[in-house]
């Protein structure tokens, strides 16, 4: 961690910070403003590629700041446009982001944690456990080299990569108001194009209900009881179904937002009829949205349901009126599963030992 604690991110500098370093340096306060710009705008965070800034000045960043400390290791396309990248970041260790286009909006999927220490059985983010947390400056490196693979901003930012955002809260929460403050200091997205996803770890979730901003909330719940839910996450950080939905409730409360329940459906363990039905009764109950998310295969021996049973449990849970939709399939093969990718790459590290 050395590397990466000697020095600040130009990824997340405000201009405050950059005026004050001008000034320190015996340079303008206009060259805050330029830089920022660079940052914030042209989504461009090499110093060597700021044409407006003097060379002297260019080094000095390069010196003084991580700009950048991560790059893109490896890319994964589909047909569909669909594209995963492993992102290597200072100390050598990778997280992966997935650009998904559709034919209205594009969308970053973006980490918040090295590895994940929820665990969740089927889940490859969690198959090496948690390595660390990323800082506020290596999340917004994500998204900068993600909108340069696409070429431009995304419509809508989702964190749904690697990692419990919840339990790298104050870093996570930085990252969250750059991205959704007003230039110059953040990216301008308004915080309802932003989505947070968890796992149901209620204390951050109630730190996230006072922030008091309209983020979109998505928890994924997988089960409607305690021991279905059980099968398919481990205990330390599993928090009992009742729980979870109390502070997903306060939340909504706070926010004013619906939120989503994520439902992962795995064969023979949480894809019967009667579950299907508890989970629209809950869903109509607390005023929350549903997600199907059919499962891709990671680890374990857990299986995908066949189509019937999918559609089967769809019409189920619609039939109670709760409002349900299935997450599209999109045409990666090789890494679709969240966490795949760098699951890959500690395998073949450890292989070539």
């Amino acid at each position: 961690m050395d590397i990466l604690t000697k020095k600040d991110f130009l990824a997340d500098a405000s201009v405050e910070k950059l005026q004050a370093w001008c000034a320190g340096n015996g340079l303008p306060a206009f060259r805050a403003r330029q830089i920022v710009g660079w940052l914030r705008e042209k989504l461009v965070f090499e110093p060597e590629k700021m044409g407006n800034l003097p060379v002297s000045l260019r080094r000095e960043l390069a010196d003084f700041f991580h700009a950048p400390a991560s790059r893109v290791a490896e890319k994964v396309a589909a047909s569909d446009g669909t594209v995963k990248l492993r992102i290597l970041l200072a100390d050598g260790e990778s997280v992966e982001t997935v650009l998904i286009p559709t034919p209205d909006r594009l969308t970053f999927c973006l980490s918040t944690q090295v590895g994940c220490p929820v665990g969740c059985r089927f889940c490859a983010s969690g198959e090496f456990g948690l390595t660390r947390n990323l800082r506020c400056g290596e999340i917004l490196e994500e998204f900068l080299l993600s909108a340069r693979e696409a070429g431009r901003k995304p419509d809508n930012v989702v964190f749904m990569g690697i990692g419990e955002g919840l339990l790298n809260f104050d870093e996570f929460a930085r990252a969250l108001e750059i991205l959704s403050a007003p230039a110059p200091d953040g990216f301008g997205f308004a915080p309802r194009r932003i989505t947070v996803s968890t796992s149901g770890f209620v204390p951050g979730m109630l730190r996230f209900a006072g922030l008091k901003k309209e983020y979109n909330l998505a928890v994924s719940l997988h089960a409607v009881d305690d021991a279905t839910r059980a099968v398919l996450i481990p205990d330390p950080l599993r928090y009992p179904v009742k729980e979870i939905l109390a502070a997903a409730d306060s939340y909504r409360d706070a926010s004013g937002r619906q939120y989503t329940i994520e439902y992962t459906l795995v064969a023979g363990v949480n894809d019967s009829p009667e579950a299907a039905r508890a989970l629209g009764k809950m869903a109509s109950e607390h005023h929350a949205k549903i997600n199907l998310i059919p499962l891709n295969r990671a680890r374990g021996d857990f299986r995908r349901p066949d189509r019937r049973t999918i559609e089967s449990f769809e019409k189920e849970v619609a039939a109670t009126g709760a409002r349900v939709t299935r997450r599209a399939e999109r045409g990666l093969k090789r890494g679709a599963a969240c966490g795949q990718l760098r699951s890959e790459s500690l395998t073949k590290g450890q292989r070539d030992e």
